[in-house]
C-alpha cells in the first residue's frame, strides 16, 4: 500500500512520519515466528544463491527491541549454519525510533547501546550499522553507538547521505569504518575521508530507482579518490524489494554510469571488503573457493543482459552446489 501511496505523490518523509516505512515492517517482524522469518529468508537466499550469490548480509533493525533484534540475528545465525550461502551478521538497532521511545531518541539510543554488548556476547553480531539521516539519527547519536563498538571491538558502518549530507560518511570514516551506503548527497570533503580511512562506499541503485531519486552519488568524485565501490540490492520491503544482484549490476551501469568492470568489482572484491572480509572476492591461492560459472561471451554481459539466468555452476567453499540454475 505504500508503493500505491508514493506513485500517488506521498513522499518517503511523509509515509515514515505517519507510522509506515520501516515502523510498518517494525509491527510484523514483531509478530512473526522464528519459524516464519527462517522460511521468509530462506526463499529469497535460494532466489540469491540461484543467481551466483555466495555470502550476503543480514541486517537487523526491523525489531528495535531487544528480544526482537535478537530474533532477526538468530535466525540469521540459522541460516548461516545451514544454509549454503556464507551469512554476515550486522546489528541496525539505530534504524528508526520505536512507538516505545517515540519522543526520547537519546533514551533509545542508549538502549541501542545496551542491546550492543548482549549482543556480541551470544555471538550475533559481525558488525554494527546506523541510519545517520534526518528521519533516523544525528551524528551525535549515531557516536555514541559507535563508540560501544569500538569499545566492543566490533566494525561500523552506516546508512548515509541518502536524503541529505549530515556527515555520517566522514563520522563512519573517523572510526574506520567498513562503509558507507546510499550515500547519493555525499560532498567532496566526506570522499576525502572515506578515501583516507578506506571506507568503501556501497552504492545501492535499487533504492535509488524504487524512490524515484534523482541524487546521483558522486561517482566522479569516488574515482578521483580512488574510493572502492561495491554493490548492493539493499533488499528490504519499504524502499528496495528487488531480489536480484544482476539487476543490481544493470542498474548500476545504466543509472549510475559505472563501467562494467568496476560494476562486477563491486559484487565481488569491493563486495567482500565493504563486509570486512579478506579470504573471498577474488580467485587467488588461499582464498575462499566461492565462485560462479556463467554461458557469457564476455563479463560485460553479466551487466548488459536482465532477466535471463546464465549461471551454469556455483562453487560455494569448494564445494558444487547443486541446483536448477
Amino acid at each position: 500500500n505504500e508503493f500505491e501511496m508514493r506513485l500517488n505523490g506521498t513522499s518517503y518523509q511523509d509515509i515514515a512520519a505517519a507510522g509506515g516505512g520501516i515502523k510498518s515492517t517494525v509491527t510484523a517482524t514483531r509478530q512473526a515466528s522464528d519459524e516464519q522469518l527462517f522460511v521468509a529468508a530462506k526463499k529469497r537466499l535460494n532466489t540469491l544463491m540461484s543467481q551466483g550469490v555466495t555470502t550476503v548480509e543480514i541486517k537487523s533493525g526491523y525489531g528495535l527491541d531487544f528480544a526482537s533484534e535478537k530474533k532477526i540475528l538468530q535466525v540469521a545465525a540459522q541460516l548461516d549454519q545451514y544454509h549454503p550461502v556464507s551469512i554476515q551478521k550486522t546489528f541496525l538497532g539505530a534504524h528508526a525510533l520505536p512507538v516505545e521511545f517515540a519522543s526520547d531518541a537519546e533514551g533509545y539510543i542508549d538502549t541501542v547501546c545496551e542491546m550492543l554488548p548482549l549482543l556480541k556476547q551470544a555471538g550475533l553480531v559481525d558488525a554494527v550499522d546506523v541510519f545517520c539521516e534526518g528521519i533516523g539519527f544525528s551524528t551525535h547519536q549515531c557516536r555514541k553507538v559507535f563508540q560501544q563498538a569500538q569499545v566492543l571491538g566490533l566494525p561500523v558502518k552506516a546508512h548515509a547521505e541518502q536524503l541529505s549530507n549530515l556527515g555520517g560518511s566522514a563520522l563512519v570514516a573517523e572510526f574506520s569504518g567498513l562503509s558507507a551506503d546510499h550515500i547519493e548527497f555525499l560532498d567532496e570533503a566526506g570522499v576525502v575521508t572515506m578515501a583516507a580511512a578506506g571506507t568503501v562506499a556501497v552504492l545501492l541503485p535499487g533504492a535509488f530507482y524504487f524512490l524515484r531519486e534523482s541524487q546521483l552519488p558522486p561517482i566522479d568524485l569516488l574515482r578521483k579518490y580512488k574510493v572502492p565501490m561495491a554493490v548492493a540490492t539493499d533488499l528490504n520491503p519499504g524502499t528496495s524489494p528487488l531480489c536480484s544482484l544482476p539487476l543490481m549490476l544493470n542498474m548500476a551501469c545504466t543509472l549510475f554510469r559505472l563501467t562494467p568492470e568496476e560494476a562486477l568489482l563491486g559484487v565481488t572484491r569491493h563486495a567482500a571488503k565493504a563486509l570486512g572480509l579478506t579470504d573471498r572476492g577474488t580467485l587467488a591461492t588461499g582464498q575462499k573457493a566461492d565462485f560462479a560459472c556463467y554461458d557469457v561471451m564476455q563479463p560485460a554481459e553479466l551487466c548488459y543482459q536482465f532477466g535471463v539466468n546464465s549461471l551454469k555452476q556455483l562453487i560455494i567453499n569448494g564445494k558444487d552446489i547443486k541446483g536448477d540454475f
